[in-house]
């Protein structure tokens, strides 16, 4: 994890190449819709993961998460390493293009990068509801055609599915990997999880795959402190046990090994230094 970094507006450089930090403390610079007054999941993991694009309010809450729970940033860093892993899978399952929802900020080893070492012709969706992350997205990926960010919300999948850039890109004929990663412990039972993953699967073909990772207090108590600080933020967390999570899965057929924490998800693929308990979150990889 980096030093903290505020009031970002230079130019950086990273995989992408030299772009302009879009993001910085002041408000004149920000996206329309962009709450500065309260935390946001998504730029607190990119701060978390030593990302530069958040505010001050993000930070805040962030080191006092910390303060209370260190072990944070080793699951923050278990989930985004079970991303990685878990896309490597659907690539040598054949898989060419990816709709990640909820993809939050663009951090180093994203889904197309990890994708286009394999074949440069995958396709990839990122969508999410936070203006921060798609608003940086689009500007890193505007010269990229097979690549693309949109706005959306996982709890309107009609809207979603339906947004021209999707279908642009995706062609639901063909099988697809769906990414719910480090998603729907931001979704409140009141919206019925389970039912939205259902509304997604109804659209993917045979052979597509769901890529679903969920916050857990199962081996690491400590997460419900975390859960109960997230409800100060933009986004309040509801932390759930390994058969409601499995209960999501209904009508995939679950890959070995099955839903285990994140660490002990295939870690030949990507070692980790870590012991699966110390996870916090449960992963699982689903085939239609």
């Amino acid at each position: 994890m980096s030093l903290t970094r505020s009031s970002r507006s230079d130019t950086e450089s990273d995989e992408f190449g030299a772009v302009e930090v879009i993001v910085t403390d002041k408000q004149s610079s920000l996206p329309e819709a962009v709450d500065v007054k309260r935390p946001s999941a998504a730029r607190i993991y990119d701060y978390v993961l030593g990302g530069s694009t958040n505010f001050q309010v993000d930070r805040e809450f962030a080191d006092r998460a910390l303060a209370r729970f260190p072990g944070a940033r080793m699951v923050a860093m278990l989930n985004r390493s079970f991303l990685r892993r878990s896309v490597q899978f659907c690539l040598d399952q054949g898989i060419r293009q990816f709709l990640d929802i909820g993809s939050g900020i663009p951090t180093v080893g994203n889904v197309h990068e990890v994708a286009r070492k394999i074949d440069p012709g995958t396709r990839v969706v990122y969508a999410d509801n936070e203006p921060v992350a798609i608003a940086h997205s689009r500007q890193l990926l505007q010269d990229d055609p097979l690549t693309t960010a949109i706005l959306a919300d996982v709890r309107d999948p009609r809207v979603l599915l339906a947004d021209p850039e999707v279908r642009k890109l995706l062609d639901f004929e063909q099988p697809v990997a769906v990414l719910m990663v480090a998603l729907l412990h931001f979704v409140p039972d009141s919206d019925d999880p389970a039912g939205l993953v259902a509304a997604y699967r109804d659209v993917m073909a045979p052979g597509s795959m769901l890529v679903l990772s969920h916050g857990t207090t199962d081996g690491v108590p400590e997460v419900a402190a975390l859960a109960e600080q997230y409800k100060e933020s933009a986004n309040p967390a509801t932390m759930r046990g390994r058969d409601e999570i499995t209960a999501m899965l209904a009508g995939f057929e679950i890959m070995s090994p099955g839903v285990v924490f994140t660490a002990a998800w295939r870690p030949d693929q990507e070692p980790v230094e870590a012991l699966p308990e110390q996870s916090g979150a449960y992963a699982a990889v689903g085939r239609r």
